[in-house]
């Protein structure tokens, strides 16, 4: 993810927040999820599907596993603007089997494709619609800073944001109203259970919040009269 602002240096875990997490694709290979949680990890976002066929293959494995520990897991879409939304959407959903404690999907942009932001727009705005009536939770939504001042800002006010800013560990600083709820701060950081280079992410809140995101459970009738 936003492969094209990669970091120079390590990445060194930020302090000074509560809620901590990683994001990995296959690029990480097999990942010992008990060493990996056991080191203050609060959540995961997983690579799922891109464009309308693609299936990362460690998703899969890499979801039943942390279906099985305790850990805030979500999956995320990499968006090809020039691809049918609607076959894209179809895509995710086919792909991931979401509990009602997993973390809302992740719709990743960060590609134009050729395409003009009034159509990349639209496109991103009917995944979203299909993917939110599905799942009945609104998607997150993941770009770099540039990207997003420049071309989703004003668009997407009242869904929750993923914001990738690699610049000496200052916060990103979002055009508009909205405000990042997760910040992807680097992407060279390492950590026991996976092997070579990973990013990191901070919430911008604490556990308690980071809950309220997720779908809620089922509702229980009463049987009281």
């Amino acid at each position: 993810m936003a492969g094209l602002y990669s970091c120079q240096q390590e990445t060194i875990r930020l302090d000074g927040y509560e809620v901590h997490g990683i994001d990995v694709s296959r690029y990480q290979g097999k990942v010992d999820w008990k060493k990996v949680i056991a080191q203050d990890i609060d959540f995961v976002f997983l690579k799922a599907t891109e464009g309308q066929s693609l299936v990362d293959s460690q998703f899969q494995s890499n979801w039943k596993q942390l279906s099985d520990l305790e850990i805030k897991k979500g999956a995320y879409h990499f968006f090809r603007p020039t691809v049918s939304s609607i076959d894209q959407a179809k895509h995710f959903i086919k792909t991931v089997k979401m509990d009602f404690d997993d973390l809302p999907p992740v719709l990743d942009i960060e590609l134009m494709d050729g395409v003009s932001k009034a159509a990349m727009v639209n496109s991103l705005k009917s995944w979203i619609s299909i993917v939110e009536t599905h799942y009945k939770v609104k998607p997150i939504i993941y770009t770099n800073q540039k990207f997003y001042n420049k071309n989703l800002a004003g668009h997407f006010d009242d869904y929750p944001l993923w914001i990738a800013r690699y610049n000496n560990y200052q916060e990103p600083e979002i055009n508009g109203t909205n405000q990042w709820s997760f910040w992807q701060y680097g992407n060279k950081g390492r950590i026991d259970g996976i092997e070579g280079d990973v990013d990191f992410n901070v919430f911008r809140g604490n556990a308690l919040e980071l809950d309220n995101l997720t779908s809620q459970p089922p509702t229980v009738l009463s049987l009281n009269k």
